[in-house]
């Protein structure tokens, strides 16, 4: 097996829930050596979010349940109450050894153990140290707690998804997927990745990273919030519809529907072919990308009632062969049987103490030199507390000792 990008780095990870562990995923996905440091006794919150929860090679239902095995893939977990100044000094130890730490408490919180950037960079100058909160470590906000559905809200995206007013289900639509979180981990990646270039290309040293869920959220509505900057007026929901070309929206078939993106004017003219309808092509209100725009809603009327005569695959055929950007509306039973997905190796299974074997998603990441082609399971609580800790000098004497104190 070849060598992995990030193969030598090695990252304390403090994080729980999603933000931070997907962060942490990423880099283990890419060789780095992730301890995931969860609280003795108890674990990861997104432990206890469940169901479903993996079952063992008879069928029952394990302590392991989809949201941590989502997001915690190739770590090693290790127990400590950093709360108790043992736990804390077993942090410094274990820090000093360590390029990079993440960490999504609140704001202050760390600084209580002496665990906060301040005092870890005593402990190691070199590490880079990545803060994940909901609104950062300065403003107005910085001490507000906050959950993934909050940013959503806050950041402007409810405001752009959903169904116009007016209409029937009308009104702001939360997103299904935690997707300020994943955001936010994915913009933790790029700055870790920063940093240590920084530091190892550039001269420099550790440093922090100070990231919000808030800011992030904003920052990835892209156009959507260009258009405001740029007009002074926000832009509205539109259900499926899309702010670029016309047509861009979800039409309805005879046994489902397909989602159909005619982004410029040759792949509206060729669509019209294809659809057996060349005249739309020529109509006036419909034959330029603005006049498109403009008569948005008629447009969308008259493409409805051609949908609807004809299944899915009928279409989907049709505008394949003409190169108009098109494609099904799945569910994840149909995307993981997708032969594209198949034949990219999407899914992946990884050895697993309770069931022999289990399947994850793997990474979308595809190297030439350094291909991402083995992935470790999603740790079980303390898994790995003995073989770490040994490594910086706690013997089994002491370990056991620190275990009768809860510390471990």
């Amino acid at each position: 097996m070849s060598q992995l990008p990030l193969e030598g780095i090695r990252v304390l990870d403090l994080s729980r829930i999603l933000a931070g562990p997907w962060a942490g995923q990423y880099l283990a996905d890419l060789g780095a050596e992730v301890i995931k440091i969860e609280r003795a006794g108890k674990g990861d919150d997104a432990r206890y979010y469940g169901p479903p929860y993996l079952a063992d090679e008879s069928g029952a239902p394990t302590s392991e349940n989809f949201f941590h095995l989502s997001c915690n893939r190739g770590k090693k977990s290790v127990t400590v109450d950093l709360a108790s100044p043992e736990g804390q000094e077993i942090i410094r130890t274990i820090a000093k050894d360590c390029d990079v730490l993440i960490e999504n408490f609140k704001v202050g919180d760390l600084a209580r153990y002496r665990l906060d950037y301040v005092s870890m960079r005593e402990v190691n100058p070199r590490l880079v140290y990545c803060s994940l909160t909901g609104f950062g470590q300065t403003g107005p906000y910085r001490k507000r707690p906050g959950y993934d559905a909050v940013f959503q809200g806050m950041s402007g995206l409810m405001s752009v998804t959903g169904l116009p007013d007016g209409e029937p289900g009308g009104g702001p639509m939360k997103m299904g997927p935690s997707i300020a979180d994943i955001v936010t981990g994915l913009n933790a990646v790029i700055g870790i990745l920063a940093a240590l270039h920084h530091r190892d290309r550039n001269g420099g040293t550790g440093q922090q990273l100070d990231l919000s869920l808030f800011e992030s959220m904003v920052a990835a509505l892209s156009h959507y919030v260009q258009i405001f900057l740029t007009s002074g007026v926000p832009p509205f929901r539109r259900g499926t519809q899309g702010n670029g070309g016309v047509p861009s929206q979800m039409f309805r078939c005879a046994d489902g529907g397909i989602m159909l993106t005619a982004g410029n004017d040759a792949q509206y003219h060729r669509m019209c072919t294809a659809i057996g309808h060349p005249e739309m092509a020529s109509d006036p209100r419909f034959n330029e990308s603005l006049t498109r725009i403009a008569n948005r809603v008629a447009l969308s009327a008259e493409l409805d009632a051609i949908f609807m005569q004809k299944s899915t695959a009928h279409w989907l055929a049709l505008l394949e062969a003409a190169e108009v950007p098109s494609g099904p509306i799945y569910n994840f039973k149909e995307v993981f049987e997708d032969p594209h997905i198949v034949a990219r190796g999407l899914r992946v299974e990884v050895d697993h103490p309770y069931n022999g074997r289990t399947a994850l998603v793997g990474s979308p990441l595809h190297f030439s030199d350094t291909p991402i082609d083995r992935y470790g399971a999603p740790p079980l609580l303390g898994q790995h507390t003995d073989e770490i800790l040994a490594r910086y000098g706690f013997d089994e004497t002491r370990r056991t000792e620190l275990r009768g104190k809860r510390v471990i």
